[in-house]
């Protein structure tokens, strides 16, 4: 799939590509990828302004904060946007599990208001809660020990990231049919608003990425 320098995501597309997505009609990257892929970097770079002006180390004011189990030691070098893909590519999850992934990540953020999305912490947060919505949404799912391997971490991080932000959340993992539209709402509202240059960059870095990345038959290894 090629994307022209002028693309834009209109929300109607987004919409439609969260409802009506088909592995069997559709090989490119669901767009709601792109969206999420934004707005989190977004919230990165809030988040590291903040850091600076107020002289503050994000996630780090308690050395035993149960939230610091998603820090790794060095900031992965790699986008959201790419990572995001790299997960899809491997895992096929459809665009409704990143949409609740991101109804996981909003509720986590507000049960642990000490917690900010950081660059040594995003990348696991991302797996963890791309899988755990796999599970809640998709009737068949890869083992625990795959989606670490498409993570980059080791099985055994990735059943305690799972099991930790199990028990984080309260075990408050349903997301009602209000609640998904909500979301779908926000999403939408994020490419009308402002996202849509972004968007449209981040697209363009994705289909250089995927042209360097065809070939590849088995999984590439990354190590988070």
């Amino acid at each position: 799939m090629a994307f022209s320098s002028n693309m834009v995501i209109s929300p109607r597309k987004l919409r439609y590509d969260v409802y009506s997505y088909s592995y069997q009609q559709d090989s490119k990257t669901p767009l709601v990828i792109s969206v999420l892929a934004s707005l989190i970097e977004r919230t990165l770079a809030r988040n590291e302004r903040i850091s600076r002006k107020c002289g503050l180390n994000v996630n780090h004011s308690g050395s035993k904060s149960r939230v610091r189990i998603f820090d790794c030691n060095e900031t992965p070098d790699m986008t959201i946007q790419s990572y995001l893909e790299r997960v899809f590519r491997y895992t096929k999850a459809g665009p409704s599990v990143y949409v609740v992934a991101y109804v996981y990540i909003d509720r986590f953020c507000r049960l642990m208001p000490e917690f900010r999305i950081t660059g040594r912490n995003v990348h696991r947060l991302l797996i963890t809660t791309i899988m755990v919505a796999s599970k809640y949404v998709e009737d068949m799912n890869y083992r625990n020990s795959y989606f670490a391997r498409v993570g980059g971490i080791t099985t055994k991080e990735m059943n305690t990231l799972e099991l930790e932000f199990l028990f984080l959340m309260n075990f408050k993992l349903h997301v009602n049919v209000t609640v998904f539209e909500s979301y779908c709402c926000h999403l939408e509202r994020e490419v009308s608003i402002g996202g849509g240059y972004h968007i449209e960059k981040t697209l363009r870095c994705a289909e250089e990425i995927k042209s360097q990345q065809r070939g590849y038959s088995q999984i590439a290894r990354i190590s988070l």
